[in-house]
Order: C-alpha cells, then sequence, then structure tokens
C-alpha cells in the first residue's frame, strides 16, 4: 500500500512465465453523482485508478493493460501521464459499450495471445497493494489452477458476489447478489473481483460465457464455473486485510476508504520517528516524505510531493502542497505550494508562500505576509504585513512591515532587488524595476521608485504640513469637530494653569 513497502517482484522461486495485468477501469460509476469518472476521484493525493495502476505496475508484469470506456479521453490523458512517471507502458483498450466485466476483460484479451498468468483487478480498489497481487500470482502457480480468486471474509456482504464451496471445500461457483438464493446471500465470504487465471483457459472461457442472468451481461465469474465443469482446478486466496479489496462506488466509500488510507499513512510515518499531535486532523498524501522528529501539529495537511526534513515542525493549521520544508524550519498557520523553506527557517502565522518561493536557512515570513516568486536570502526577515513578489532579497536585511513590492505594471510583472544587510523601513512602496543596494536604508512611508546605492538612505515622501482649524471649517458640528474643540479647550485651560 505504500511504496517502497511491498514484496519482491516474482522472482523468488516462481516460475517466469509471462504476467499480464488487466485492470478494468470502464464504468460509468454512477452512484458518484459526478461528472467526472469514478476511476478519477482522488484519495491520498492520487485518483483511484493511480493506485490500482501503481500496485499493478509493482508487481512488474510484463503486460500492463487497462479497460477503458466513461470517460475515456480524460481517463486515457490520465494515464498517459501516469505512464510518464512510472516510466514504463502502459496499454489502454475501449470497452465500447459496458456489458459487464466479462466483457471488459474479453475487450482486453482480444490483442492479447500470450500464454502465462493473466492478472484481473479493478480501478476502483485503491488499497490494493502489490504483496497481495504477487501472493495471488504466487498461489496460483503454486496451485496449478485454471483460476484463483482472491476473496475476503466480511461481516455484511450486501452486494458482493458470494463465494460458493463444496461440502470439501473446494470453490464451485460465485454467484452474484441479485441471482443468490436465501441460503447463498446468508455466505460471507465474497468475491473481491480480483482474479488469477491461466490464460489460454481465460481466452476460450471468454468464448463460451452468456448473458442468462438478472443483468443480461456477460459475467467474468462465470468462467468459474467453467473451469469446474471441465475439471480445472479453481483456488481462492483469502485476504486477511478485507480494505484492501474495499471498492469506491460512491461517495461514502470514497470518504471512509479515504480515511483508512490516511491512517495507515499516519500509523507508517509515526513509526518512521514522526510526532503526530492529533491523529485525527492531519492528513497526508502518499507522495509525502517525512524526516526523523517532524513534529505535526493539529489541522495539518501535506498534499503532492511535500518534503518535511529532520526536527521541522508545522502547524497548526498549515495547508502545504508540493513545499519543500528543511530542517529545523517551523511552520505555523501558512498557506504554501510550490516552496521552498530552508533549514532553521521559520513562516508564519497567517503566511502564504505561493509559487516560486525560495526562503533561505534562518530566514522569516512573518505574520500577514504572502511571497510570489521571490528569493529571500539566509537570515533576511519579512516580519508582518507585507507583500513581496518577483524579488530577490539578500542576506540579512529586514523588510519593514506594510512593504508592497509592486511588481505588476497592468501589463507585464517585473523585478525588484533588494541587496544584503539592508534595512527597508516601514510603509515602503518599491515600484519594480528598481535596486536598492547591499546596506542601503529606507525611509518609512517611502515610495522608492529609483535605485538607491550601497550605504544610501533613500526617502521619498513628501513634507507633511498641518492646515489649523480645517475640521471646525470643513467638519462643523461632526463628532470630530466637537473632540477637537474639546481637545483646544483643554489645551488652554492647561496653559492658564500653567501660568
Amino acid at each position: 500500500m505504500l511504496e517502497g513497502v511491498s514484496a519482491q517482484p516474482p522472482s523468488d522461486g516462481m516460475s517466469s512465465d509471462p504476467v499480464s495485468v488487466l485492470v478494468l477501469a470502464a464504468g460509468e460509476g454512477t452512484r458518484m453523482r459526478s461528472a467526472t469518472p469514478k476511476v478519477l476521484h482522488r484519495i491520498a493525493g492520487r485518483t483511484l485508478l493511480e493506485h490500482s495502476v501503481r500496485a499493478a505496475a509493482g508487481a512488474e508484469p510484463d503486460e500492463l493493460s487497462v479497460v477503458i470506456g466513461h470517460g475515456r479521453q480524460a481517463v486515457g490523458e490520465h494515464l498517459t501521464t501516469l505512464e510518464n512517471e512510472l516510466d514504463r507502458r502502459v496499454d489502454t483498450v475501449v470497452q465500447q459499450e459496458q456489458l459487464g466485466t466479462g466483457h471488459a476483460v474479453r475487450c482486453g484479451r482480444e490483442q492479447r495471445t500470450s500464454a502465462g498468468t493473466v492478472l484481473v483487478t479493478y480501478g476502483d480498489i485503491p488499497l490494493l497493494d502489490s504483496a497481495t497481487l504477487l501472493a495471488l500470482l504466487r498461489e496460483h502457480r503454486d496451485a496449478g489452477n485454471a483460476v484463483t480468486l482472491l476473496t475476503a471474509v466480511v461481516d455484511d456482504p450486501f452486494g458482493y458476489g458470494r463465494i460458493v464451496r463444496d461440502a470439501s471445500g473446494e470453490v464451485t461457483s460465485i454467484v452474484e447478489q441479485k441471482d443468490a438464493t436465501t441460503e447463498q446471500a446468508a455466505i460471507n465470504e465474497i468475491n473481491s473481483g480480483v482474479y488469477a487465471f491461466d490464460a489460454r483457459f481465460l481466452d476460450t472461457a471468454l468464448e463460451r460465457l452468456s448473458t442468462d442472468n438478472s443483468q443480461g451481461e456477460l459475467y467474468l465469474t462465470d468462467v468459474v464455473a467453467i473451469a469446474r465443469a471441465e475439471g480445472r482446478g479453481v483456488g481462492a486466496l483469502v485476504c486477511a486485510d478485507n480494505w484492501l479489496v474495499e471498492g469506491v462506488n460512491d461517495r461514502v466509500q470514497l470518504a471512509s476508504v479515504g480515511a483508512e488510507l490516511n491512517r495507515r499513512l499516519l500509523l507508517h510515518w509515526m513509526r518512521e520517528g514522526v510526532t503526530i499531535t492529533d491523529t485525527s486532523s492531519v492528513w497526508l498524501d502518499c507522495d509525502v516524505r517525512l524526516g526523523r522528529d517532524v513534529v505535526l501539529e493539529p489541522n495539518v495537511r501535506l498534499r503532492g510531493g511535500t518534503s518535511v526534513e529532520d526536527g521541522a515542525s508545522v502547524g497548526p493549521d498549515t495547508t502545504l502542497t508540493d513545499c519543500s520544508i528543511g530542517a529545523g524550519a517551523e511552520i505555523v498557520s501558512t498557506h504554501g505550494e510550490h516552496a521552498e523553506v530552508a533549514a532553521g527557517a521559520s513562516v508564519g502565522p497567517f503566511a502564504y508562500l505561493r509559487s516560486g518561493t525560495r526562503l533561505g536557512s534562518e530566514g522569516k515570513v512573518g505574520t500577514f505576509v504572502e511571497v510570489k516568486n521571490a528569493d529571500i536570502g539566509a537570515g533576511s526577515k519579512v516580519p508582518h504585513l507585507s507583500y513581496v513578489g518577483d524579488a530577490t532579497v539578500g542576506t540579512h536585511s529586514n523588510i519593514g512591515a506594510a512593504t508592497v513590492f509592486v511588481n505588476y505594471d497592468g501589463v507585464a510583472k517585473h523585478h525588484t532587488v533588494i541587496g544584503s544587510h539592508a534595512r527597508t523601513g516601514a510603509d515602503n512602496m518599491f515600484v519594480a524595476p528598481v535596486r536598492v543596494a547591499d546596506g542601503a536604508y529606507t525611509a518609512a512611508g517611502s515610495v522608492i521608485t529609483d535605485d538607491v546605492p550601497p550605504g544610501a538612505m533613500a526617502v521619498a515622501r513628501g513634507r507633511q504640513r498641518n492646515i489649523d482649524g480645517w475640521v471646525a471649517k470643513r467638519r462643523p458640528g461632526t463628532a470630530a469637530d466637537e473632540a477637537a474643540r474639546r481637545a483646544l479647550a483643554d489645551r488652554e485651560n492647561s496653559t492658564e494653569t500653567d501660568e
């Protein structure tokens, strides 16, 4: 289920006969009530189909194919991307009409004449892992079966096909829920839908399937009865972990399986040395990587390929997507995406790190600060209430409160450079393109439009003048006027007393 935590490929004494994996992913998934194909819904940062394909690829089959149908363009594009990420071929087969699982497998085998073993799995059982597929393959080969099923024993078998066995315990057939008798419906061993087939037997059996059932479809489950009728071996591997074969058919199941996968991810990382202070509110994607002694506080969501190095702390109330957090860094109440935070830096609370942000070691992005496409050097600080966009800030500089890097002129973005050991005043506007050199200062309230030389103090603000009596003349009778009159009267009284 977790990458890197799976069995070895089938090279440990098993037959070297070719292995093909067929992932069925053509269904519409009407119970999802969604414009998105069911298999493209996500848990832990991956689509249901991606989970399934990665598990199949982990078994290192000679051929890997996916049968697609509903939403084929979107699903096909997703598979192309996934093929590149996995660096292996993933073939697609289109099932024009969804006429049952037997029909789907028939479509998948039309262009295949390979011998060996065919593993059939589904695009909506995201917790199934490579280790379980390999165990099924091993059981199938060791027994010399024509068909080997992956089954599970559940408390509530409603909706699943039941495994019917004879008095000796041999599998005789699979009966679908709608075709089951009362006695068969009481069976709690269910068919997961995952199979290992002898390829040559499968190809001949598929041609013999019938639509003589309540759904008028070609059931792949009928292949079991065909094998039994021919006296071929039919076996079953009972999966001890029912979650591994839990399917997703609606939003309720999507949430349930997603929560279970998250629980397993948290358990994995805690065993690797991560402290998670509230497991009920921390959510991780599969591709997240965490170092030792990382601390995740409540309400943390780490998404995509986010990595957090040793000793860093994240949260509470933080969401990071595809971010890199260095060792010992502290991130509090922050939203970040495609950003890099170096070792020992601190961010937040209430900070927004947008794409292209790079904060140097021991640097600081503080309260109510937004950063976008900017390099902030080691030891430099943007403590509060500022926007830093399209900029480079050198090392050990300080950006005053309420500073805005004015990077957009309405047509194009422009770059600002602040040197090292610079000190910029509060309420500054840096109108790009502009450069403040090393060791320079800028005065509070300045609008900087010209370059500032090294070591200079830039002052860019109008001279203050006070217009006495303006409120009495322009706002007579207002609360401000009354307050001003009282203050003037108090001042006069104070002056008289002093005299």
